[in-house]
């Protein structure tokens, strides 16, 4: 019986934390890992935190999936110095998350340096335990 009770007590601590990640404290956790990522890539920090199906869509009509995505960053063809996200709005629905916010950036592309001002749409998915980017597409603001 004391086996079982713990058990369940353990099930219940896990529930809760999951849902605990469902949340839009557990998805502005996501995003703010992602903006830290693109600052700072690595391989293992961007594979935990895309999905394998990503779509990542640029402001200049570019779409990359996963490999490519990761591939610009990792070679620094891709190099954001700075990121900084405003006006961010959450929409969570079942499974998937919606975030809009806008997005300034000092970026240097292919040894290039430049800015971003960008109006951006994540979609992320909650599988196996944590928030994974499924597609993001921007726009360049006025």
């Amino acid at each position: 019986m004391r086996h079982f009770m713990l058990t369940a007590a353990l099930i219940g601590l896990t529930a809760s934390a999951s849902l605990a990640q469902r949340t839009q404290a557990g998805i502005a956790k996501a995003v703010e890992q992602l903006r830290l990522a693109l600052i700072d890539p690595t391989e293992a920090r961007l594979t935990a935190l895309v999905a394998d199906s990503l779509s990542y869509g640029h402001s200049s009509g570019k779409v990359e999936d996963k490999a490519e995505f990761m591939r610009a960053l990792l070679s620094n063809d891709s190099d954001f110095k700075t990121i900084n996200v405003t006006d961010q709005t959450i929409t969570l629905v079942d499974q998937v998350a919606m975030v809009r916010h806008v997005l300034q950036a000092e970026t240097v592309n292919k040894g290039t340096p430049g800015t971003a001002n960008l109006s951006v749409l994540l979609v992320w998915v909650y599988q196996r335990g944590s928030w994974k980017l499924l597609a993001r597409q921007a726009v360049k603001r006025a």
